[in-house]
């Protein structure tokens, strides 16, 4: 069976995360302790005990769901030694799947991604950019919506396409909440403004993708023979020049989800399984293709009800 491994991106953290795999697992908790000694932090305690608002920090929210999720694939890989044919990640979650290809190491990439953080949440100051999930519009009318709500700086842009009928626009807040208005006017069925601490995925992340582009000129990359479908193509890529140059455009182009999971199908995916905390991208995969079956690992019990639910589809 032809599997894809899937990895989520912001939103998907929560207070707890990973801690009963690291309190159980030492593939586990090993993940956890080299991402404390590379950043020089407890870490591991803001994923543990929180405060959720210290958490929700995106240099902090970064580097604990990569190793959140890359430690969940560790105790997987360990207990049934199941492999994926390919690989994807959403936004942040991209650079998950790269530890897993073997493209990156997993201390430069949890380095890479706090310093990544950083510089995402210093390109725009606080309070002046957001981001808003749009549902119910096709993306070519929301499209257009944007086109509209901009006005000379103040832009907002499409930032993820995730599946059908839902889609996530990015930029300035007064053009981010003028689309907001048009698209429930244009018949959107809900405008709801999400809790980000910044316009990701926007033109206006081009200062921090031009100090990540320095950044990921000096980190080693290695080829792959596993592919990774990435979000600003959906194009399956193994060399490392090509992932270098979409890392650095997916900070300010759209993270094309929806794509990506099609690509996944065409490439002979017959299920896929999420690694880290939640299964916010297996619902998003199972509303692109209903007859996929899509499972996640997060915890104990959801290795072993996804090792034995694949089992039971071989």
């Amino acid at each position: 069976m032809k599997l894809g491994f899937v990895f989520p991106g912001q939103g998907a953290q929560c207070v707890g995360m990973g801690w009963e795999l690291a309190n159980n697992y030492e593939a586990a908790s090993k993940i956890v302790r080299q991402a404390d000694e590379v950043l020089g932090f407890a870490l591991s305690d803001l994923m543990y005990q929180g405060p959720l608002s210290q958490l929700k920090l995106t240099f902090h929210t970064q580097p604990a769901l990569l190793t959140a999720s890359v430690a969940a694939y560790q105790v997987w890989l360990e207990e049934t030694g199941i492999r994926p044919q390919v690989v994807a990640g959403h936004s942040l979650g991209e650079y998950s799947a790269l530890v897993v290809a073997g493209v990156l190491d997993f201390p430069a990439a949890v380095h890479l991604v706090y310093m990544r953080g950083r510089w995402m949440d210093e390109a725009v100051p606080a309070g002046q950019g957001g981001m808003t999930a749009v549902l119910g519009m096709e993306a070519a009318a929301l499209e257009e919506v944007c086109r509209q709500a901009s006005q000379g700086d103040s832009v907002v842009e499409l930032a993820n396409v995730n599946c059908p009928g839902q889609i996530v626009i990015s930029g300035a807040m007064p053009a981010v909440q003028r689309a907001g208005t048009l698209a429930k006017a244009a018949g959107a069925k809900r405008v709801i403004p999400l809790e980000v601490s910044g316009p990701f995925h926007s033109s206006l992340m081009r200062p921090a993708a031009a100090k990540l582009s320095e950044a990921l000129a000096k980190t080693d990359f290695h080829r792959t023979s596993m592919p990774i479908v990435t979000n600003v193509d959906a194009i399956p890529h193994v060399e490392p020049v090509q992932i270098r140059s979409t890392l650095e455009k997916q900070l300010y182009q759209p993270v094309l989800w929806e794509q990506d999971v099609h690509t996944m199908l065409e490439m002979g995916v017959e299920a896929f399984v999420e690694f880290g905390p939640g299964n916010i991208l297996s619902g998003l995969i199972r509303k692109v293709d209903r007859r996929i079956p899509a499972f996640h690992v997060e915890n104990e019990r959801s290795l072993r009800e996804t090792a034995q639910s694949l089992k039971n589809l071989s």
